[in-house]
């Protein structure tokens, strides 16, 4: 009996050019929309290298969907979780903070230079970029170099200028209205 993917390989040709995504702004949806593209892209067969810096633990509704992925499916898929168990912010970074996102951006940058995966995404780089923990200029210089058939994704608010300046695609998502605001706390299932 074969595999999901075997009767489904993706064309060698599976793309004429891979391209920049920015998910940015201060509306509710960015790591969403980014995990719904690595479910169709991995529907599709492709290697999706997901590296969440920002968000440590293991209490998060998507970990355990992708846990549970059938394993002719699961196999093209890699998470890598390289932020602390806690939500950083300038105000509480700390030196081992700071540590595990840059274990994690030495992973992503060798994962694309060696070219293992059709899609990455980077969720929460722009926080990390804008916080000053991943070098703007290094960033710039992996995305500009990167493999042409490479499909790249950063998520986070306060993108910055130059990496939308040589994205494809930035979509900036923003609040209307949130229920935060009238004091519900976050849900699982919804915001994690």
């Amino acid at each position: 009996m074969t595999d999901y993917c075997e009767n489904n390989l993706i064309n060698p040709d599976w793309a004429k050019h891979g391209y920049i995504q920015i998910y940015t702004g201060n509306g509710k949806g960015k790591t969403t929309a980014s995990l719904g593209l690595a479910m169709r892209a991995l529907g599709r067969c492709w290697k999706v290298l997901i590296i969440m810096f920002m968000k440590g633990g293991d209490d998060y509704g998507e970990l355990n969907s992708f846990r549970n992925l059938s394993p002719e499916i699961a196999r093209n898929l890699t998470i890598i979780q390289a932020g602390p168990e806690k939500i950083v912010y300038n105000t509480n970074k700390t030196p081992e903070d700071e540590s595990i996102i840059k274990e994690g951006w030495e992973l992503a940058k060798k994962a694309i230079k060696n070219d293992e995966y059709n899609l990455i995404i980077l969720d929460e780089a722009n926080i990390a970029l804008d916080m000053g923990i991943i070098d703007l200029d290094e960033m710039l210089e992996v995305l500009k170099n990167k493999p042409d058939e490479m499909e790249i994704v950063l998520t986070g608010r306060n993108a910055r200028q130059e990496i939308i300046d040589i994205a494809h695609l930035v979509s900036e998502i923003k609040p209307v209205k949130h229920y935060w605001d009238t004091g519900i706390a976050a849900r699982k299932g919804i915001e994690y």
